[in-house]
């Protein structure tokens, strides 16, 4: 799934468990805010651009909600 807090970026893409491959392929980078004691991946690029190279290497959206002010969508890949 792709949560993304914000209309324009930047947009957490993955979680410290996501393959690190892909992560440099959507040239994200791995961020710990202070308290967490868990670490997010995320990019500068805006929702539509990850969706857009997501869908370049095969992934398709499969559902999409809001969580709050943060939409999320489900992708998977065949």
């Amino acid at each position: 799934s792709v949560p993304v807090p914000q209309e324009a970026g930047p947009t957490m893409v993955g979680d410290e468990h996501s393959d690190p491959h892909l992560m440099s392929i959507l040239g994200a980078t791995k961020r710990s805010t202070l308290g967490n004691n868990f670490c997010e991946y995320y990019v500068n690029d805006a929702p539509r651009v990850v969706l857009d190279k997501l869908e370049s290497l095969g992934y398709r959206v499969v559902s999409m909600t809001g969580v709050g002010q943060t939409l999320v969508w489900c992708l998977h890949r065949e």
